[in-house]
C-alpha cells in the first residue's frame, strides 16, 4: 500500500505527516531515528485531504487555538501498543501522566516498562500526545522528538490551557 506524505514547518522543527487515503498514519520528527516507525512506499503528495487537514489542525494547535484533534487515525502496531496509544489520546490538554498511570489506565500495572517501550514507538506524535507522559519524579524523560521539543509542547499547552 502506498502512503502519502508532506512536510510542515512547526515550532518543534520540520514534521513529516504520513497518511493513506482514509486516515493519518504517522507524524514523524525531523530527528527521527531509523525504523522507530516502519513505513513503506512513501510518495510525496501535497493534495491528500487527510494530510491537508492534519497540517491545518497542527497549525491551529501550535497557534494555541486547538486543544483537541479531530482526525481519522490508523494505529499500526501490536494490540498492546494500540492500547497504550489509545490511552495517550485520553490525556487532557495541558495535563501530564506518568508511565505508571498509563499502565494503570490500560489495566496492567506490571507493564510500566512495556508501556514506555510502546510510547517510544508512538507513530502519531503530538496527535497521540506522548509528550504529556513524564517520569514518576516529574522529570521529562524519553521523547522521540527530543526533550527540548517535549518541553516546548508542554509549555505551549500550559500557556494556552483554558
Amino acid at each position: 500500500m502506498t502512503l502519502n506524505y508532506l512536510y510542515m514547518h512547526s515550532p518543534v522543527g520540520r514534521l513529516q505527516l504520513v497518511a493513506d487515503e482514509q486516515a493519518l498514519v504517522a507524524v514523524l520528527w525531523e530527528c527521527e531515528k531509523a525504523n522507530r516507525v516502519r513505513l513503506h512506499h512513501l510518495v510525496e503528495n501535497q493534495n491528500n485531504i487527510i494530510l491537508i487537514e492534519t497540517q491545518k489542525q497542527l497549525s491551529e494547535y501550535f497557534q494555541g487555538y486547538r486543544q483537541r484533534f479531530d482526525l481519522p487515525l490508523k494505529l499500526n502496531g501490536t494490540d498492546f501498543q494500540q492500547q497504550v496509544w489509545r490511552a495517550l489520546l485520553n490525556i487532557p490538554y495541558g495535563e501530564t501522566r506518568t508511565y505508571k498511570e498509563i499502565a494503570l489506565a490500560i489495566g496492567n500495572l506490571k507493564a510500566v516498562r512495556a508501556v514506555g517501550s510502546a510510547i517510544g514507538r508512538n507513530p502519531i506524535s503530538i496527535i497521540a500526545p506522548c509528550h504529556r507522559v513524564i517520569g514518576a519524579d516529574g522529570k521529562l524523560v524519553g521523547f522521540a522528538g527530543g526533550l527540548a521539543n517535549k518541553e516546548i509542547l508542554l509549555n505551549l499547552e500550559k500557556t494556552n490551557k483554558i
